[in-house]
């Protein structure tokens, strides 16, 4: 069967078939991406993959609010769990986010209803054939970048976008002849939904 050229171990591929590039428009797991692909700056995705269930449980299931009050005691905590990244600056700048993304959600209603404003609330469709192709950075994601770093959020580079809006499924960039590609589009004419496993 036919699929994405990085999806290569069971974990990604598992990934690839189930949740890369599905429409996601529930705040817990929008957060949850928007952490995880800080976390994986100057890694790999498959790094982040492995620890997931480790980060959730690390991190309350990503619940925004508990975060935003975390002390310097859970933070010594996290420091010293080997479960997760243990980087400073990225457990930091976690806490710091849950807390500007409250704000979001306070401004906007939801942070679905910000964040998806960057594509104008609908999926951008590529159609790029091989991995090589796909950018790393867009004008969408340097807008949503520096919108979201305006706003006091950290570890929110324009690429570290990019890759959140794959991941959400705001951009398909599926290769044109990966079978989830047609798949996804053919959802996203309809009534999209955060993946059960988000």
């Amino acid at each position: 069967m036919p699929r994405c050229e990085w999806a290569k171990t069971e974990l990604s591929i598992a990934y690839h078939d189930k949740e890369w590039g599905v429409a996601v428009h529930d705040d817990r797991a929008l957060f949850e991406f928007l952490i995880l692909e800080g976390a994986q700056a100057g890694l790999s995705w498959e790094t982040i993959l492995k620890k997931r269930d480790n980060y959730r449980k690390a991190f309350d299931n990503f619940d925004a609010r508990a975060i935003a009050h975390y002390n310097k005691r859970k933070v010594a905590e996290l420091l010293a769990s080997p479960a997760i990244i243990r980087n400073r600056l990225k457990i930091a700048a976690t806490i710091q986010n849950a807390r500007a993304f409250l704000a979001v959600q306070k401004e906007f209603g939801s942070f679905d209803e910000y964040v998806w404003r960057f594509v104008s609330g609908g999926p951008k469709k590529n159609a790029n054939r091989r991995v090589k192709e796909i950018p790393t950075r867009t004008p969408e994601s340097d807008a949503m970048s520096k919108d979201l770093s305006r706003r006091g959020f950290k570890f929110v580079g324009s690429t570290i976008c990019y890759a959140f809006m794959q991941a959400v499924g705001m951009v398909n960039d599926h290769a044109t002849d990966c079978f989830r590609r047609s798949e996804i589009h053919r959802n996203d004419r309809g009534v999209s939904d955060s993946h059960e496993s988000c």
